[in-house]
């Protein structure tokens, strides 16, 4: 998978991620601060990951664990400061929730700050503080009625 969004790509393609930078986005982080370089690169070894580009640099990253056939977990969701502001944050999670690999799948996430963002794509609240989980079809439950 490929967007372009004017000078940005986001991909899925594993080869383009760079771990040092994914380590340094996150390395900066209220939730992964503390996760050392080899963990990184093992996390993204085993997810499903989505990159931000810029010039040939990644600014950007998200990943899925996932089974891909029931859930997915949406983590490590990071843009680099000097590039927020821009819509690209929306623009990774949306490419995400499209990925043709999980797109029916029921997502869940943990958050601390950023309900807003993904109350757009379709999760919602489980409790009060953190977590969050979107149901499985959630674009076709929208545009299409469910018999009873």
């Amino acid at each position: 998978m490929e967007l372009y969004i004017d000078e940005f790509l986001i991909s899925d393609d594993p080869a383009l991620v760079q771990p040092e930078i994914v380590f340094e986005l996150l390395s900066k982080s209220y939730w992964a601060g503390e996760r050392n370089l080899e963990t990184i690169r093992k996390s993204i070894e085993n997810s499903l990951c989505f990159g931000v580009y810029h010039a040939g640099r990644q600014i950007g990253f998200a990943r899925c664990v996932t089974d891909y056939a029931t859930i997915y977990w949406l983590a490590d969701v990071i843009i680099d400061e000097g590039f927020r502001g821009r819509g690209l944050g929306k623009a990774l999670v949306a490419a995400v929730h499209a990925h043709e690999s999980i797109k029916n799948l029921s997502g869940i996430l943990a958050t601390r700050d950023a309900h807003k963002l993904y109350e757009r794509h379709g999760f919602v609240g489980v409790d009060e503080k953190r977590y969050m989980r979107r149901p499985a079809n959630h674009c076709a439950a929208q545009t299409s009625e469910r018999e009873p």
